[in-house]
């Protein structure tokens, strides 16, 4: 990647780019046409970026004035810590800038806002198919070994 990236925290001027950002990594996990989410959820996790009582975030990786990726996060309280943990919950970048050390960077970026915000751990799920970002994840986190268990209701 060329050394004018730069991660910052989301501006509501980014919306018209990380629209499709968020576009193309609900599609990833099959979140599109008939399983789209619906458009409310969309509003209402953009307005959450920018509410300062919300523990969402967004950081997005910009060069030469274009967004390359996204990570979303948030911090909750845990019933065997103090500190808050951070859950890093979306990442996603452009097909182009994969490999190139965005995603790192965007994981980086959040590392460090939780270093700022007391939080000891930065944790996050993927899919097991996920065979790209897992060789990632698997240079900059170390695999916890639990298994996730969900019920929709």
């Amino acid at each position: 990647m060329s050394g004018n990236l730069t991660i910052h925290p989301i501006a509501r001027h980014d919306y018209e780019q990380w629209l499709p950002l968020w576009d193309g990594y609900n599609a990833f996990y099959e979140r599109s046409g008939p399983t789209a989410l619906d458009p409310e959820i969309t509003r209402t996790t953009w307005q959450r970026f920018f509410d300062a009582y919300e523990p969402v975030h967004a950081l997005v990786a910009e060069s030469d004035g274009r967004l390359l990726g996204l990570v979303h996060y948030l911090f909750h309280r845990s019933t065997t810590a103090i500190q808050p943990n951070c859950y890093l919950q979306d990442l996603f970048t452009t097909a182009e800038a994969r490999g190139k050390g965005v995603g790192r960077a965007l994981i980086d970026g959040v590392y460090e806002r939780a270093r700022l915000a007391g939080s000891p751990r930065v944790y996050w799920l993927t899919h097991e198919t996920n065979a790209t970002a897992r060789q990632l994840y698997d240079k900059v986190a170390e695999n916890s070994g639990f298994l996730v268990y969900r019920k929709m209701l």
